[in-house]
Order: C-alpha cells, then sequence, then structure tokens
C-alpha cells in the first residue's frame, strides 16, 4: 500500500473514530435499546462510493477494532462486526445496482442490514426468541437513520468534494499514484 493512500484512509478512519466517539456521548434519542443515528457510517459511505468496497471495509473494520478497543467490550465488538460487515455488504451490492446513484437509498438499506446483523447477534447470544419484538422498531429506525446518513453523505458529495477539486486531496483507486 502506497504511502498517500495509507495516509488519506488512516484519515478517514480516523475522521470515523471521532464521530462515532462524539456520537456516542450524545445521550439515545428513543429509549429502545440499540438505535442511534450511525453518523460513522456517512464515512463509510462516502469511502465506498468515492473509492472501492476494499477500501471501505478495511476503514470500517479499522473503526469497529479501534472503537472497540478504546470504548467497548467483547461483546460490543461482535454485535459491530456483525452490523457493520453486513450492512457493508448490502451497501456494495445496492451500490452497484443503483451505479452509485441515490446515496440515502443505499444508506437506508445499510442500515437496515446493520440492525438486522446486530438482531441476528442478540438471538444467537441469548437463544430467546423475545428479542426480535425489535424487529419492526429496528427495521423503522434503520430507515430514519439510513435516510440522515444517507443524506449527509450526499451533502458532502454535493457540496464538498467539488470544493476540495476531488483529485487534490482525495484521488481515486485507479490512479497511479495511489495504488
Amino acid at each position: 500500500m502506497k504511502l498517500k493512500k495509507l495516509t488519506v484512509l488512516s484519515m478517514f478512519t480516523t475522521l470515523a473514530l471521532i464521530i462515532f466517539t462524539v456520537e456516542s456521548a450524545i445521550p439515545p434519542l428513543v429509549p429502545i435499546p440499540g438505535i442511534k443515528l450511525g453518523l460513522a457510517n456517512i464515512v463509510t459511505l462516502v469511502i465506498l462510493h468515492n473509492y472501492s468496497a476494499k477500501d471501505a471495509l478495511l476503514v470500517l473494520l479499522m473503526r469497529i477494532l479501534l472503537s472497540s478497543f478504546f470504548f467497548g467490550q467483547a461483546m460490543s465488538l461482535l454485535y459491530s462486526l456483525a452490523g457493520g460487515l453486513l450492512c457493508l455488504v448490502a451497501m456494495v451490492l445496492v451500490h452497484r445496482l443503483l451505479q452509485g446513484h441515490i446515496l440515502y437509498l443505499i444508506s437506508m438499506v445499510g442500515a437496515i442490514f446493520h440492525n438486522l446483523g446486530q438482531l441476528t447477534v442478540a438471538y444467537f447470544i441469548t437463544s430467546v426468541p423475545g428479542v426480535l419484538v425489535y424487529l419492526p422498531f429496528l427495521l423503522i429506525s434503520g430507515i430514519l437513520t439510513g435516510l440522515f446518513t444517507g443524506l449527509c453523505a450526499h451533502f458532502i458529495q454535493k457540496y464538498l468534494w467539488p470544493l476540495t477539486d476531488g483529485s487534490r486531496f482525495f484521488p481515486k483507486s485507479g490512479d497511479d499514484n495511489w495504488e
């Protein structure tokens, strides 16, 4: 991995970790366990849209590992990995299907699958079918939070990306100096 690529992906990892940390300090929006905005997913979505699925996976895994190491427990690592990986797989598939258009829809699908991944882990850990009662609430929250984070990513793409001239700070994967 070239130094430039490592530096840019490290910057995105740091940004995602900072966003995760700030969001963790915000009180829950609703009194249902597991529902939060998922603002760090904005970074994952921007990377997926502008770079590659491999780059998004690398940043996602580093954010999950570092946040679990600094702030969580082993159990939170399981939930985060299941949700994050399932979310990324769903977003990659929808991103390819929609050819990178409609970021908010890609984000909504990712958020729903993130919640499904975490609910699946909860079911396997507890073996209590009662955790599935959360499913309708998590689906609704996934749609709403995914819409919000997707619109944030769209806003970033639409207004901030042209200001940086794209190539100066954020080279595409195919650039000779990037890989």
